[in-house]
């Protein structure tokens, strides 16, 4: 069968590739033609556009790069048209992705399917309506997905967690590594680590690394390293890191392996530190604290931010967003994960509900089984 894929950054490159590799083992014939990444490319198939030229990332460089928007809307329209595949798949990216969809349902008879499923149980509820309409199979990676969008009368498809998968592989993958080799092979010291994962965009990174170091200053007996982000050159992070701290270029997974504590900005890096089982304070600043925080309050549609409180129900983890996110409360909360700390065994006691809730591992491989069942 023909799969047409679209995506639209770094994330979706990842899981749409894994489900690429999957669709492949259960379709001998699998031809792939897809909006997407390196790691779609590594898999197979025809990239007609990559995802960087059509990310882009706040109001204003949104408004600067409307006519490319446009125009590669457009593109994509009459190039799904003109394919003519068995199915378009749509891997979250809800603004792009949305219209297409519009449009394939109106003007083709190919099925619309999409995976990882738009976050408007955050907020943009209204957006229910054009699912409903043009998406034919939906696939859930969050379980309490389930229940919102069968409040609106709409089935979904809980699939389970790609980023169950992908720490299970790593693990498997590096059994044979050390504590020690870890830090030799970066140079670090001897001391006990807490990770810094402070987001991945320049804003994001100047924001809260610069309280997380100044909260780093009150824990001289561990190190602090950061988790460089891809894209992100090391000069950059040099204008807010001390002299005491040490940065680390794709190993996120393997620096979580061997810290006793992180430091970790809202998104998928919460959740992975959380199946690393280390302790983490979720932190967000963003200007204008006050009034941001006033407005997630009558605003957002959820309780929580992060991940691994919106999975289990609960708050396990300490979420320091807006004004909340000082180095003082980044201090006092670090001190009750790290070991000892008053607050370290109810927080994993509470990673093992989360994990537990998540589900096994093959995520990828039981979508594309329901895929090509329902095809």
């Amino acid at each position: 069968m023909k799969y047409y894929l679209i995506v639209g950054e770094a994330s979706g490159d990842l899981h749409a590739s894994n489900l690429m590799k999957a669709l492949k083992r259960q379709d001998n014939s699998a031809e792939f033609r897809f909006f997407g990444g390196d790691l779609m490319k590594s898999v197979g198939g025809t990239c007609v556009k990559h995802y960087k030229d059509l990310a882009y990332m706040g109001f204003i460089p949104v408004l600067l790069h409307l006519r490319t928007i446009f125009r590669n809307m457009d593109f994509c329209k009459k190039d799904v048209e003109a394919w003519s595949p068995d199915v378009l798949i749509l891997v979250d990216y809800p603004g792009f992705n949305l219209k297409i969809a519009e449009y394939v349902k109106s003007h083709t008879d190919i099925p619309v399917f999409y995976y990882i499923s738009p976050k408007i149980w955050a907020w943009k509820e209204y957006r229910i309506k054009n699912i409903k309409r043009d998406i034919s199979q939906l696939y859930s990676i969050l379980p309490f997905e389930v229940d919102f969008f069968r409040r609106h009368d709409y089935p979904v498809h809980y699939v389970g967690n790609p980023c169950v998968d992908a720490v299970e592989e790593f693990r498997r993958m590096n059994m044979e590594d050390t504590r020690g080799r870890f830090l030799s092979d970066n140079r670090l010291s001897e001391k006990p680590i807490v990770a810094l994962l402070a987001g991945s965009r320049k804003q994001e990174i100047k924001d809260n690394l610069t309280r997380m170091l100044q909260a780093a200053r009150n824990f001289p007996d561990y190190q602090f390293v950061v988790a460089g982000a891809p894209g992100i050159e090391p000069d950059f992070y040099q204008k807010y890191m001390g002299k005491d701290t040490e940065i680390v270029y794709g190993q996120t997974y393997r620096l979580l392996q061997y810290s006793d504590a992180a430091l970790v900005t809202s998104g998928t890096a919460t959740l992975e530190t959380a199946l690393f089982r280390v302790p983490q304070v979720v932190c967000y600043y963003t200007a204008a604290g006050k009034l941001v925080s006033f407005l997630r309050r009558h605003i957002l549609k959820v309780k929580y931010i992060s991940l691994v409180n919106l999975i289990a129900g609960k708050e396990v983890v300490k979420e320091l967003v807006a004004d909340g996110m000082t180095v003082r409360n980044v201090r006092d909360e670090l001190c009750g994960i790290l070991p000892g700390g008053s607050k370290r065994e109810d927080m994993l006691d509470g990673y093992d509900s989360m994990i537990r809730i998540l589900g096994s591992p093959g995520a990828s491989e039981r979508a594309a089984e329901l895929m090509i069942r329902q095809l």
